[in-house]
């Protein structure tokens, strides 16, 4: 029984070492947009999922199986990486699709913690997200979400694939896309 003791004053310790050596932590990036034309206006701009000309960081798509669950998509972005895309939920009536990335290329390899990593185009991993239309009237709320873990999965990540990094990156784009899809619908 008096061995027992000796270890209540380690609890302490033992509990923050197990606090600090924990893994990626599931991030959520959400960013909403009000357009001045009708839903139907803005939908059209974006239903296509094998056509994204309204996000500036995409230079070209190319796309496979239309609008159908389980269609993909190929972003090649402006720096010449590419995203693959596959389409996880699609409702015209609801104006709404959710997607999954499923492959990334890599923007540029790094050395960390004494290994090469890969640093992909987007320092994201396990990435899913949807956009879904709001008719307001004659006006549009565009609300666009993902969840997605940073890119290096384990402990310790290079600032070039850490939470910061994934965030900011992730709401750089969805700015962007939206403010575009803004500009295109009020025209």
């Amino acid at each position: 029984m008096k061995k027992s003791y000796l270890y209540i004053p380690l609890l302490p310790f033992l509990f923050v070492a197990v606090a600090q050596a924990h893994g990626p932590v599931r991030q959520k990036v959400e960013e909403q947009i009000t357009i001045n034309a009708p839903a139907k206006k803005v939908w059209g701009i974006i239903k296509e999922y094998g056509d994204m000309s309204w996000l500036p960081a995409v230079k070209n798509t190319t796309g496979q199986g239309g609008n159908s669950v389980g269609a993909t998509r190929v972003l090649t972005l402006q720096d010449g990486g590419t995203i693959t895309e596959e389409l996880k939920k699609y409702d015209e009536g609801k104006m709404s699709f959710a997607y999954k990335i499923t492959e990334m290329s890599t923007a540029k390899t790094i050395s960390h913690a004494g290994a090469e990593a890969k640093v992909p185009v987007l320092p994201a991993d396990n990435y899913a997200a949807s956009m879904d239309l709001e008719a307001k009237g004659d006006t549009t709320v565009v609300i666009w979400k993902a969840g997605f873990y940073r890119a290096y999965t384990n402990n310790n990540p290079p600032p070039e694939m850490n939470e910061e990094a994934a965030n900011t990156a992730v709401k750089a784009i969805f700015k962007a896309g939206l403010e575009n899809l803004k500009t295109l619908a009020e025209k």
